[in-house]
């Protein structure tokens, strides 16, 4: 999920890739109101692999990637209607482990805690549509500015700004970030979209202030539009695409006005764990010189977001 970072550069709504993402969707029965915690793994384990080598010998050893992630967050990572964690992330880290040797077995929590569960050693990495940006990476709060706690590194894999969404034909005349004044809306908690939001609400005039709704995961956010508790929503926007044409049959809600704030998503990996990082980049950019990368991204309508090489803690 997207987090905030200083610039906010507006991009072309790319309303045409709703179109391609609801392709593969269609061919998914979401189990995404799951919320049920569990495990799903990626490649299995071989030592044959052409970029075993490169992994710690501790991991490769025992054949298996831990992997922290909220499995909320279709069509970036979620269950499908047999509970197998499917998306995005998942079809990469398998493309991945075919390169490495190894598993990624996925592990599913929520997204505010998936970079505590990082650094207890819980998870060897965390990918969740986690944008990186330089208050992760150097363990700084986005409210206060304060150092937290030790920062993460980014190997980064995609590339996705946030929309706002409503329901269908009730917009209440949103049409950007600006026109939220007034107004409820539902975020994830710890995202950009909260982030974004917090920022906004000090625009407003008294008594016009933003009335912020978190939640824990953006199903949950859905579930608060669609009943008509608030009056928006906001998330990344191959998220909010995908609800947009997935959701009642694509009559349940809209994206209205132009994504913002594009930001690389990235794997994140702790300090201390420089090799295993390294060999995250490598194996991705093995998967991006094959034509694998393009082929997963394509199949869930994720195409506009690639990257053409990876990149460590590229995010401002």
């Amino acid at each position: 999920m997207t987090a905030s970072s200083t610039r906010r550069t507006a991009a072309r709504s790319r309303i045409a890739a709703i179109g391609a993402i609801a392709v593969a969707g269609s061919l998914l029965l979401t189990g995404c109101g799951d919320q049920t915690k569990g495990k799903d793994s990626g490649s299995a384990s071989d030592s044959s692999a052409p970029l075993a080598d490169l992994l710690p010998a501790s991991i490769r050893d025992k054949g298996e990637i831990k992997v922290g992630s909220d499995i909320h967050y279709a069509p970036v990572e979620f269950k499908d209607s047999s509970g197998k964690v499917v998306g995005i992330d998942p079809d990469l880290a398998t493309a991945l482990g075919d390169q490495l040797g190894v598993k990624f077995t996925f592990d599913d929590g929520t997204f505010d805690g998936l970079l505590t569960g990082l650094r207890s050693g819980r998870f060897n990495i965390a990918m969740s549509a986690m944008t990186d940006n330089k208050n992760r990476q150097e363990g700084v709060d986005a409210d206060t500015g304060k150092k937290v706690g030790e920062g993460v590194d980014f190997v980064d894999y995609l590339t996705a700004g946030v929309s706002i969404y409503t329901r269908k034909g009730d917009t209440k005349g949103i049409t950007g970030w600006s026109d939220l004044c007034g107004k409820k809306l539902a975020v994830q908690r710890g995202t950009v979209s909260e982030d974004l939001a917090k920022q906004e609400t000090k625009k407003c005039p008294a008594g016009k202030k933003i009335s912020i709704e978190p939640f824990d995961d953006d199903q949950q956010s859905q579930t608060r539009l669609r009943s008509g508790g608030v009056d928006a929503a906001s998330s990344d926007f191959p998220v909010a695409a995908y609800a947009v044409k997935t959701s009642g049959g694509g009559k349940d809600f809209e994206v209205v006005g132009d994504q913002v704030e594009a930001a690389p998503y990235g794997i994140a990996v702790a300090k201390k764990d420089t090799q295993l990082r390294d060999a995250l980049k490598a194996a991705l950019n093995a998967i991006i010189k094959n034509g694998e990368y393009a082929k997963i991204l394509k199949t869930w309508g994720a195409q506009d977001g690639a990257v053409k090489e990876a990149v460590i803690n590229g995010g401002k």
